[in-house]
């Protein structure tokens, strides 16, 4: 699976509406409103790494009131949660 990383520049005034129609794009796993110098950021994960031109070149850039996105393609995830997931045994506390 590949993972991008889109930040997302917005009309703010249609930041909900915005949000809403990139989370219904197939590839989009989340969508979240933040503070900071973007408005949005979209996770995207898809199977090819020609599926992200289609998700976010073809689809996500052309969502009106979308002004700018950033990509950032992800190689690996560190994070406790994923560590926590590849070692549980499914034994209860």
């Amino acid at each position: 699976m590949i993972t991008a990383i889109v930040l997302i520049d917005t009309d703010p005034a249609r930041i909900p509406e915005i949000a809403a129609e990139v989370a219904a794009i197939q590839g989009v796993s989340e969508v979240y409103s933040v503070t900071g110098e973007v408005d949005l950021v979209a996770m995207v994960r898809v199977r090819e790494h020609e599926k992200l031109a289609d998700v976010i070149a073809d689809r996500l850039s052309k969502v009106d009131g979308v002004l700018r996105t950033q990509t950032y393609i992800a190689f690996r995830a560190y994070s406790d949660h994923d560590l926590e997931e590849a070692f549980d045994l499914g034994l209860g506390d």
